[in-house]
């Protein structure tokens, strides 16, 4: 699929991999809503990019709000790319140290944002894109979830996160397969140890340690890397229904 003329969707996207792949995206040619929360940031780099980028604040739980971002886009273009990156992390032991169970509260949030949010933009772009008149094959659309090496191979800590993750992975066939006679393909990435704000934040140490355990490159990956797969995902029309793991190589020990 060619993104000339078209508009895409990137929630989360004013940072880490999101901002990486409105980046990439904005730079083949699409017109790019950028869907996030942090107005500060998703306003600033609207403005940077220029005429083609728009911002829209988005919780991906809200219905409301993800239809007026899939709206922004239909008014720059036809919306023929979505590419979910928002979601939200959680580290816990399902029972502690001290006996104590994990809060379910937050379990129920991970898997709110994580999984039922992605299947919310989901299955909105999806009847979005279901008007758009067929290029070639057929195809109306693409939507790319991200998952993560933790829907595989969780560590400790990371039930929620892991859960939440298998369940991107584990609806990206049947989705595929829902909106095969609609011409809508349906891909999940699953990053590995990226180098991405939240990364940042570690000491330098804790990062090179990181990096070393990578087989190869033994380096962190970078959110551009990302955006250059969900890139070749739109463009390649016969990828569908596939979850890619984008890792060096990478297995998760327990801990």
């Amino acid at each position: 699929m060619d993104l000339a003329g078209a508009s895409a969707l990137v929630t989360g996207g004013a940072s880490g991999l999101g901002e990486a792949t409105v980046r990439r995206l904005y730079a083949a040619g699409a017109a790019i809503v950028i869907a996030d929360m942090n107005g500060e940031k998703g306003e600033k780099l609207a403005a940077e990019l220029g005429a083609r980028a728009r911002f829209v604040r988005t919780d991906v739980t809200n219905t409301e709000q993800v239809q007026a971002a899939i709206a922004a886009a239909q008014a720059l273009a036809p919306l023929r790319a979505v590419v979910g990156c928002a979601g939200i992390g959680w580290a816990q032991r399902t029972v502690s140290k001290e006996g104590f169970p994990a809060d379910l509260g937050a379990f129920s949030k991970v898997v709110e944002v994580n999984l039922v949010g992605t299947f919310n933009v989901l299955r909105l772009a999806a009847a979005a894109m279901s008007q758009n008149p067929p290029l070639k094959f057929g195809e109306r659309g693409v939507i790319i979830n991200t998952a993560s090496v933790a829907a595989f191979d969780g560590q400790i800590g990371q039930v929620a996160y892991a859960a939440s993750k298998a369940g991107v992975v584990g609806m990206t066939l049947p989705a595929a397969r829902d909106l095969s006679k609609a011409g809508i393909r349906v891909l999940a990435i699953a990053p590995g140890t990226f180098d991405t704000p939240m990364l940042a934040l570690l000491p330098e140490e804790a990062r090179q340690a990181l990096a070393a355990g990578i087989p190869f490159p033994s380096k962190l990956g970078h959110p551009d890397e990302f955006a250059m797969l969900a890139l070749h995902m739109i463009e390649n029309p016969y990828l569908n229904g596939e979850a890619v793991r984008i890792d060096g190589a990478l297995r998760m020990p327990p801990k």
